[in-house]
Parts: C-alpha cells; sequence; structure tokens
C-alpha cells in the first residue's frame, strides 16, 4: 500500500476512498513523506518544516528556475500548492481557481475549476480578495471559496462532490481560510469580524458535507461548545463565561472571526486554532473582556467541545487578531519534557503554552518595539495572572472617541499577522516573518448594519520612531522567549517560511524576492526576484529524484492592499495604503507560480 501511495497520484486516491478513518491514517502517513505537500500547514503540527536535503545551506546559491505557470489571476496570492505524488493543485484568489497540474507530464493542465460567485461578495472581502489555500482527504481537494462555499472536488477529475453553505455574504461573512482535514470531517473558519458577524469554527463530514458541529467564538455555552470541564489557566471557565463579558446582546455581532490555521494532535486528539477581534474596533462601545474573541481554542475534533482556552488581548483595543498558526513540538523547559503549543500573535507576544494543558510557559514581546503593553503577568497567585499590562499611553480605551492615541506599537496588523512561521526540529527555533510597524489610532461611534463594515476606527501607519525598515524576519527560542538572530526587511515579510533539514529557511518579501537564509546564522545564502510581490507561502516537494521550490508571487493582502485594489487614500485599507504606499516603487500585480532547483 505504502508503494502505490508514493508511486503515483492515482494510486494515492485510490487509496483514500476506502474510508473516512482510514483517511486520516493514510493522510498522517502521507504527511510524513517528504517528497509531497498534502496539507496546507506542512503537517499536523502547522511547523512547515520538511526533511528534504538536497537543496542545502551549501548548495542553496546556485537555485534556478526551474518552471512558472501564471494562474490569470491577478489581487493577492496567498497559501501555497499542494503536492501529492505526480499532481500539484494551485489555487487563486477570487473567483478561486483550482488547477491541477501533471508534474511527470510537462506540468500539463489535468483539469480547472473555475467556480461562478457573486462579484458582490469582493466588497466584503476585509483586506484583499485572498485564499489561504486547498486541502484534501479521502480522494477530495477541499475548497473554501470567498462566498463561503466548501467545495469538495474529486482530486482525479475535478468534479463536484458535494458542496455546503458555511455562511452569508449579505451579513458580511466571507471565505479567505484554508481547510484542514481532520479524521473523518473536514474544519473551516469564517471571516467577517470588520462586519459584525458572530464567527465560528465548523466541522463537516468530509465523505457528504453535512455538517457536524459548530462552535462559536462568543455566546452561551451550547453554542461556543463549552462544558464544566473546559479551563482556561487550570481552571474551570464556568457557566456563561462569554455572556457575562459582552453588554446585553452584543455577542451577537461580537466578531471573533477564524480564518487563521489549524493544528492537530493526534494522540491528545485537540485541535488548535486562534478567535480574532471583537467588533467594533472602537472598544468604548463593547464594556468587557469580550471573551472569547482573541483566544486560543483548543477543541475535540469528534465533538467540537472545547478542553481549554487562553484569551490572549482581552477586551481588545488596537485590533490584535488571535487567528495566527498554533506551532506543535515536543521540547524540554527547565528539563522537563512538554508538548508545547508556539504561537506569534498579533500583539507582538510570542507565547509557548503546554497544549494537553493550557498552562502558559513564556509570554514575551518578539519584536523590541512592542509599547501597547510592559508584558504579561506570570504570577499564577495574581487576580490579573496571564493577562496583558496594559499601558496609559497606548490605551485607545483611556483616549476614548474621538481621540487620536499616536505611535501604538505594533499597528493592527500586528508584529505577525496570518503568513505563518516555520520550527525546525534540528535548531529548535522558529523562524517567524514579522511587521516592524507602528499606527494611530481613533476610534469613533459606529451604529451595526448587517453587511456593512462595523469598523469605529481611523488608522495610519509607519515604522517605529527613527527607523526605516518595516519588516524583520527573526529566529525565535520558543523555550526562553528570546530572538536569536534578526534580519532587516524594507517591507512587512508578508510571506510565509519554510524550514528544510538542509538548514535553510526560505522566505519571500513584498518586493517580490524569494529568499534563502542559514538556520543557525540567518545569513542570506540566496534570493530572486519573481514577477511580483510574495505573500505566499514557500513550499518544498520532491519530484523525480529531485527537490523542487515553489512560491506563489502575487501582491496584496492587507499590507499589499492599497496596489491590489487601486487605493489611494492613506487611511484606506484599515490604514495601510499609506503605510505601504512606497511598495508601489518596487513591483505590481500578478499571479505567478515560481519554481525552482538546482541544475542537472
Amino acid at each position: 500500500m505504502r508503494k502505490v501511495l508514493l508511486a503515483t497520484f492515482l494510486g494515492s486516491a485510490a487509496a483514500l476512498s476506502v474510508g473516512s478513518a482510514s483517511a486520516n491514517d493514510e493522510l498522517i502517513k502521507m504527511s510524513q513523506n517528504p517528497k509531497d505537500w498534502v496539507m496546507p500547514t506542512g503537517d499536523y503540527a502547522n511547523s512547515r518544516y520538511s526533511k528534504l536535503n538536497q537543496i542545502n545551506a551549501q548548495n542553496v546559491g546556485k537555485l534556478q528556475v526551474a518552471w512558472t505557470f501564471s494562474t490569470g489571476v491577478l489581487r493577492g496570492h496567498e497559501g501555497g500548492p499542494l503536492i501529492i505524488g505526480n499532481i500539484m493543485y494551485v489555487h487563486t484568489p477570487f473567483p478561486n481557481k483550482v488547477y491541477a497540474l501533471d508534474l511527470s507530464n510537462e506540468n500539463k493542465i489535468v483539469w480547472k475549476y473555475e467556480p461562478k460567485q457573486d462579484p458582490n461578495v469582493i466588497p466584503v472581502m476585509c483586506c484583499d480578495t485572498v485564499n489561504r489555500g486547498l486541502a484534501y482527504g479521502d480522494g477530495k481537494i477541499l475548497l473554501h471559496q470567498a462566498d463561503t462555499t466548501l467545495v469538495a472536488l474529486d482530486a482525479k477529475t475535478g468534479q463536484v462532490a458535494w458542496t455546503a453553505k458555511n455562511g452569508d455574504p449579505t451579513k458580511g461573512e466571507t471565505g479567505t481560510s484554508a481547510p484542514m482535514v481532520v479524521k473523518d470531517k473536514v474544519l473551516v473558519g469564517i471571516s467577517g469580524g470588520e462586519f459584525g458577524v458572530q464567527a465560528h469554527m465548523t466541522a463537516y463530514d468530509l465523505k457528504t458535507g453535512k455538517l457536524a458541529w459548530r462552535g462559536y467564538s462568543e455566546g452561551p455555552d451550547d453554542q461556543i461548545l463549552v462544558d464544566d470541564k473546559t479551563t482556561a489557566l487550570g481552571k474551570p471557565i464556568g457557566k456563561d463565561s462569554s455572556l457575562k463579558t459582552w453588554q446585553g446582546d452584543q455577542w451577537k455581532i461580537g466578531g471573533g472571526a477564524t480564518w487563521g490555521w489549524v493544528s492537530y494532535d493526534p494522540e491528545l486528539n485537540l485541535i488548535y486554532y486562534g478567535s480574532g477581534n471583537p467588533s467594533t474596533w472602537n472598544p468604548k462601545q463593547r464594556p468587557g473582556d469580550n471573551k472569547w474573541s482573541m483566544t486560543i481554542w483548543a477543541r475535540n475534533p469528534d465533538t467540537g467541545v472545547a478542553k481549554w482556552v487562553y484569551q490572549m488581548t482581552p477586551h481588545d483595543e488596537w485590533d490584535y487578531d488571535g487567528v495566527n498558526e498554533m506551532i506543535l513540538s515536543d521540547q524540554s523547559i527547565n528539563g522537563q519534557a512538554r508538548k508545547l503549543l508556539t504561537h506569534f500573535d498579533r500583539n507582538g507576544l510570542g507565547y509557548t503554552l503546554d497544549r494537553a494543558t493550557g498552562e502558559l510557559l513564556v509570554a514575551e514581546k518578539y519584536d523590541p518595539k512592542v509599547n501597547w503593553t510592559s508584558g504579561v503577568d506570570m504570577d499564577k497567585n495574581s487576580p490579573t495572572y496571564g493577562r496583558p499590562k496594559v499601558l496609559d499611553a497606548a490605551s485607545t480605551e483611556k483616549g476614548g472617541e474621538d481621540h487620536n492615541t499616536k505611535g501604538i506599537c505594533p499597528a493592527a496588523l500586528g508584529t505577525k499577522d496570518e503568513q505563518p512561521a516555520a520550527y525546525s526540529p534540528d535548531t529548535q527555533l522558529f523562524y517567524v516573518p514579522t511587521n516592524h510597524v507602528c499606527m494611530d489610532y481613533e476610534p469613533f461611534k459606529v451604529s451595526y448594519t448587517a453587511g456593512q463594515p462595523y469598523v469605529g476606527a481611523t488608522l495610519s501607519m509607519y515604522p517605529p520612531q527613527g527607523e526605516t525598515n518595516m519588516g524583520n524576519f527573526i529566529a525565535w527560542d520558543g523555550k526562553t522567549g528570546k530572538i536569536v538572530w534578526s534580519n532587516k526587511e524594507q517591507f512587512s515579510v508578508w510571506s510565509g517560511a519554510l524550514a528544510t533539514g538542509g538548514g535553510v529557511v526560505f522566505y519571500g518579501t513584498l518586493e517580490g524576492y524569494l529568499k534563502a537564509v542559514d538556520a543557525k546564522t540567518g545569513k542570506e545564502l540566496y534570493k530572486f526576484k519573481t514577477p511580483s510581490g510574495i505573500i505566499g507561502n514557500v513550499t518544498t516537494y520532491e519530484n523525480g529524484g529531485k527537490q523542487y521550490v515553489a512560491v506563489l508571487s502575487g501582491v496584496g493582502g492587507w499590507a499589499g492592499i492599497g496596489l491590489a485594489a487601486g487605493l489611494t487614500d492613506p487611511t484606506a485599507g484599515l490604514g495601510a495604503v499609506g503605510g505601504y504606499a512606497a511598495l508601489s516603487n518596487y513591483t505590481a500585480l500578478g499571479g505567478t507560480l515560481t519554481v525552482f532547483s538546482l541544475p542537472n
């Protein structure tokens, strides 16, 4: 069976059609084969690490472009392709085309899926028309369309096997996240925090598309799927834990969107993901901690019931979404072996927790310029244990409505947004693409209308005072909460990282460079300018005995929204247009997959 799986795509698809339980078992096995890239995150741990080492620190400088593929779509290209046997699956932003390419036959297009979506969904997509990728399981390719339709495509033919509607764009709900297949279910989140949705994580049956469970980010216990055993920092959260932190029925338009990444620990049988900002961005209009926005969730994938939660930014005042990836690793802290979860939050703090219990182990700034907080209270006997200590000078709550609070670091797009970090078990370091950006933030009163923006703040963004670089690419020790090395970048690093067994770490830049650096030292070993700015995630695979590195280029996303949508008002794009205005001097719109290899 194993040889069949690795030999051809058809064998893989056939093997994965034998049943949902075995489909998950086979998916775990397939993810352990470094020749393929079978999940949007690389593996269930979200490590984005590959054992492939044909390309290494000694020869990566010789990389050449092996081939390219135009997607036929402009706007921001986030995520990356899947590679299963001889077939590569490539996705695009809206209208969310999917291509199946035969790597053994001159990259021939085997099939193309092009959905017909209502273009009215575009204006309700917060920060560009991005899509973060595809998932695979049970012989199907899973796509979450912009209009929230979850589509299962036959991996061999591209024919639609089933569809499920995950939300309502007329209310501001949209689809940008990559699905994740766990056991017999497909997990998918929802976007729309800037439109006042009540966000959720939803599981669908992999065979049929039937809804299995839905866990909301805020609301009554039966909607957020918690019970008397659910804990936060080791203590039961108690009845109505979310309702008590919202005024009246505000939770119904509370946000907490779930458009980030999902990870999974098969031994603990827990999935992990983050919830985003509470709605509105004006903190004066929503008193309380606004639970459980800005929260790390650990849920049972079979039932959806939460085992533990941890809210990183109670009563958010800055739009510091908590959706960034949860990276799972097994390391020792203070001589004790731990099953860890590491999370680089938008709020500028790098967290390490015990993923079995939710115990908080490390919470430190991963950009020294972070100034909204002096740090997290780590005293377990303190009544504010686990909460950040907010500094008055950066509090938009204390400033109040129609007051412009200046010099807050990081900006709303965070010290890191969804662009995923990578973890190398070889170095036990995390490689983190970061934003080095501050902001002015002025909240104002806003009323809720379904399907209309529910933001209530005006922003401007810029580099920290006295500096010009807007990004850093760093190596981070999650055991100690320390930066090991840091490389400056002119603009935010909005590309996902890749770590490899060859001692090389790859990432892309907003100007369009694919870069390779030494995993131990950060020394730049290679760079190549692709046709457009890179906000995609770097992927590697092996085909025909040769290792390849692939990345989508196509500038856009929140940082590149000015270019992507043709915006010029400096405060447009939720403040990003002015901050990244100079980007137009270095790159232009595009949509290209570029694949690299060593010369023959």
